[in-house]
């Protein structure tokens, strides 16, 4: 099959690879555009052009996908499948029925759950005993079409959102190369998603971070799990923002914000139980450990968080 896909982030490199390892025919890569990067600003590619570029592959980079630019390259390039893995783009009615065998979609999440642009990051948020990702057929709605395949997998206790995105990012590598055959075999299953069963995941926003301690300790650890690597889990101190990117449950009990030990660990009391902040960055500072923070800024007990 002649296949294009389309995809931008690290989430999407796994799965074009393993394409390429499969020895599929990649008849082009549609991705975002070029960024500004770094202290520099400098225009950097998405990770999914730098593998493409490396394997000879032809890319494509149009800043929008309704003016008819990227359907008439699509049209020359006459893919049998589209596959879009966080391509972060909707894809028009006309680009989805392109196709012979329609577009297919690899997402991070057990759909009907968790539909839309954050499904990982909620999982860990809300405290979920597992995840997954699924492989669906694309249809004009958000995240709504018939499901092909999918497969689950346990949320470490304390895994971070980037964690899990590294894990389902190989497993939806492995399902996407399992969907294609399938899909080429004329054997893919079509399985409607239940309406009633859909939640969805908005994107994230900064402001969403500020760690609120009068909520439990299991609630602030999956806070902190959940934003980490990004928006990453603040609090302030001294009046100045403390970002938190790794802390554990622990007995102790006090006033919501207040700090229990600040000498060679540091213990805030939440709304129920405690936390320990194990990893922490300091306005103007960088990411360490809590203890060697603690052994040049000791941080008083009784001082209240936030």
């Amino acid at each position: 099959m002649r296949i294009v896909f389309m995809g931008t982030p690290d989430f999407a490199v796994p799965s074009l690879a393993r394409l390429l390892a499969d020895g599929q025919e990649i008849v082009g890569v549609f991705t975002q555009p070029d960024k500004p990067k770094g202290r520099g600003y400098q225009l950097a590619p998405p990770p999914v052009k730098e593998l493409a570029l490396k394997h000879g592959l032809e890319v494509f980079q149009p800043a929008k996908m309704r003016d008819g630019e990227a359907l008439a390259i699509l049209k020359q390039l006459a893919p049998d499948l589209i596959i879009v893995v966080a391509y972060g783009k909707i894809l028009p009615k006309e680009i989805l029925e392109l196709p012979q065998y329609g577009c297919i979609n690899v997402h991070g999440s057990l759909l009907p759950k968790y539909r839309g642009a954050a499904p990982i990051q909620w999982s860990v948020l809300n405290g979920d005993a597992v995840a997954g990702v699924t492989t669906m057929y694309m249809a004009q709605g958000l995240d709504t079409g018939d499901m092909i395949l999918s497969k689950q997998t346990p949320i470490g206790a304390d895994e971070t959102s980037g964690e899990l995105f590294e894990r389902l990012s190989q497993l939806g590598a492995q399902l996407l190369a399992e969907t294609v055959a399938l899909v080429a075999q004329g054997n893919a299953p079509r399985v409607a998603q239940q309406e009633q069963d859909a939640s969805y995941a908005p994107m994230l926003a900064k402001e969403q971070a500020a760690v609120d301690w009068n909520r439990s300790a299991v609630q602030v650890h999956n806070l902190v799990r959940g934003m980490n690597p990004w928006p990453v889990a603040y609090t302030m101190l001294d009046g100045k923002r403390l970002r938190i990117y790794r802390v554990k449950p622990v007995e102790a009990n006090g006033e919501a914000g207040v700090v229990l030990e600040g000498g060679k660990r540091l213990v805030v009391a939440c709304g129920t139980a405690a936390v320990e902040i194990l990893e922490l960055q300091a306005d103007g500072s960088k990411r360490m450990q809590a203890v060697d923070y603690l052994r040049g800024h000791p941080v008083a007990a009784g001082i209240k968080l936030g």
